[in-house]
């Protein structure tokens, strides 16, 4: 089965495209590694222009979506180009504030968030032990599920909110330098308690899955793309090394495995179905993270150099393969869903 972008979709890639091309990430990705987050949220404030942040809000809450495939072709282009910040943080709040109602929050804050005002980051069950990016995002949410009391089977799952101004505790080392990582701290405000705050979770956490997955394959399109102009210019034995057959061999190797994620991801986009994204995330986290093996090698020395523009790619490439899930988790979700049955690793 195939599945095509219609010309509305790859306008709007295209347009993105060139706004990022534009923008010159790099520079701003350093910035954002240093703790300067001024250019980045600039660009923010452009790509919310562009629409980006609102395909995951609902129209009652100045947003345009729900609009998953939409979600999918912008996220390729981020992470093609590598643009800092908790983006899919951003889209995992919006998704769990819309699935809380209008007896919820949204109303307060969904508007900030698909203008671009606002800049999110979330901790949710599944989604691994730290937030991103806390000391840049205005909002943090914190979902929880406290040890429930003796005689209740159903755990008491409560959503909090904090601000910028919040306490993280220090910032843990990450592969990516352009990715801060903490560890949340579930106090603030007390937005919602109860079993429809596991259920929005629990849809947020597809969001984000699939979203991560969409910007690994961006950043894998993104290496395979500069290693293939590498090699065409590196030369040995006088001629450039994308002649021989073993460099051929490596990059089309790469670049099938890109292409088959590739209608996994709009095919889980459609679906929206945990198992769909959760095998999409697979198949895109683990081609990017073999395409950067790849334009590691093929690069040479100065593949390691943090100062040569690649690195910034290669570190995202890795820190997203286990970002929202691992690949042993996703794997473990596809199979349950495909087994009928419990949790394999029980």
């Amino acid at each position: 089965m195939r599945f095509l972008l219609d010309p509305e979709q790859r306008a709007f890639a295209d347009s993105l495209n060139a706004l990022l091309t534009a923008a010159d990430t790099p520079p701003v990705i350093r910035a954002w590694a240093t703790g300067d987050h001024t250019p980045g949220r600039a660009l923010w404030s452009r790509l919310a222009d562009a629409g980006v942040f609102a395909l995951a809000v609902p129209e009652a809450y100045e947003g345009v979506g729900p609009l998953p495939v939409e979600l999918a072709v912008a996220f390729i282009e981020l992470g093609r180009h590598g643009v800092p910040g908790p983006l899919v943080e951003t889209v995992a709040a919006a998704v769990l504030l819309s699935e809380l109602g209008e007896s919820g929050p949204a109303k307060r804050l969904l508007p900030a968030l698909a203008s671009g005002e606002a800049l999110a980051t979330v901790a949710l069950p599944g989604g691994g032990p730290f937030i991103l990016d806390a000391e840049a995002a205005d909002i943090h949410l914190t979902v929880d599920s406290p040890e429930a009391p003796a005689r209740d089977t159903t755990p008491n799952t409560r959503l909090h909110l904090s601000g910028s101004s919040s306490p993280t505790g220090p910032a843990r080392p990450s592969l990516d330098p352009a990715r801060s990582l903490t560890l949340p701290h579930p106090t603030g405000e007390l937005l919602a308690a109860g079993p429809h705050v596991t259920r929005a979770a629990a849809q947020a956490l597809t969001w984000a899955r699939l979203a991560t997955a969409a910007q690994a394959l961006g950043v894998g399109l993104a290496l395979l793309d500069r290693t293939v102009e590498y090699v065409k210019q590196r030369t040995q034995f006088g001629v450039p090394i994308g002649s021989f057959q073993a460099v051929k061999h490596q990059l089309a190797d790469a670049k099938i495995a890109l292409e088959f994620a590739r209608p996994l991801l709009f095919g889980a986009a459609l679906s929206m179905a945990p198992a769909d994204v959760a095998a999409a995330k697979v198949a895109a986290g683990e081609a990017a993270y073999t395409t950067a093996r790849t334009a590691l090698q093929l690069h040479g020395a100065i593949g390691y150099t943090a100062e040569y523009d690649l690195s910034l790619w290669l570190t995202k490439a890795r820190a997203l393969r286990t970002a929202w899930g691992s690949p042993a988790e996703c794997r473990a979700e596809v199979l349950t869903a495909v087994s009928g049955v419990g949790d394999p690793r029980s």
